[in-house]
């Protein structure tokens, strides 16, 4: 079976280093290669941080979504890099727009996104945007949580929208968003920090929550619509795959280990 990572982020800078030796890597492009090469990790989509003028340059193996993180964007202004956002999209290796609303403290359905939105639908390239916790005491969750995007997903029917991180740890409001919305579809990312060393106990402690998402994952039905990402260099990659095991049952590996992205991010 082969998979694609349908959610990464790629940059050399130390953070990133120490966040890969934690998870049994090197946060290198070789590595990252051989390491997807040995797990039929066929292609990878990098959710872009920092400049927009810095992003984009990524190996032949990854795709990438231009990302309007604090680097690149104030609030949610997105006027002014409207240009620099299109001149992205026209790339073929360019395979979508994503945005981190709980860093940057706006919310995705404001008028101000029009810009990025019309593009988004102009090119027919997706809009992956952060939901769920974030990573650093500076977000702020109102912006982030899922309910939010059943909003925007309202007001811009023409656009596909991605829910990174399946709004975790808001699981019920993510579904209801998902149900609702069949222009939103979500990845499974983010959900597993490091390298696993004792799966035994990751699994007695994680029981309950893994119980509950897939049991939402099953009332939902529509893997069609689920994407497997690791969110490197967050965690292991090959504990990522069991970890995907255990919540999608075996009949749609099919599906959100490589289908959907096929489909949503144009593969």
């Amino acid at each position: 079976m082969k998979i694609v990572d349908a959610h990464l982020h790629f940059m050399q800078i130390r953070e990133f280093d120490q966040l890969a030796l934690e998870a049994g890597h090197e946060n290198s492009a070789g590595h990252l290669e051989a390491v997807y090469r040995e797990l039929g990790v066929v292609a990878g989509v990098v959710m872009g941080n920092g400049p927009l003028l810095e992003q984009g340059d990524y190996p032949p193996f990854l795709r990438y979504c231009v990302g309007l993180d604090r680097m690149a964007m104030q609030g949610s202004e997105a006027r002014g890099q409207a240009s620099q956002v299109e001149e992205h999209l026209k790339k073929k290796n360019c395979v979508g727009v994503k945005l981190y609303p709980g860093y940057n403290y706006f919310y995705v359905w404001d008028d101000g996104l029009a810009p990025i939105y019309a593009l988004a639908e102009k090119y027919r390239k997706p809009v992956a945007i952060h939901t769920g916790l974030t990573a650093a005491g500076m977000g702020l969750l109102k912006y982030s949580h899922p309910l939010t995007l059943d909003e925007a997903a309202a007001k811009w029917p023409g656009v596909q929208f991605v829910m990174c991180h399946f709004g975790n740890p808001w699981l019920e409001d993510a579904v209801a968003v998902l149900e609702k919305n069949r222009n939103v579809a979500a990845d499974l990312s983010g959900l597993l920090e490091g390298k696993v060393r004792d799966w035994a106990r990751l699994k007695r402690q994680g029981r309950a929550y893994h119980r509950m998402l897939r049991g939402w994952l099953e009332y939902l039905d529509v893997y069609d619509r689920i994407m497997f990402g690791t969110d490197w260099p967050l965690a292991n990659l090959n504990d990522y795959i069991e970890l995907t095991k255990l919540l999608v049952p075996r009949g749609h590996w099919e599906d959100v280990f490589w289908r959907t992205a096929y489909r949503i991010y144009g593969l």
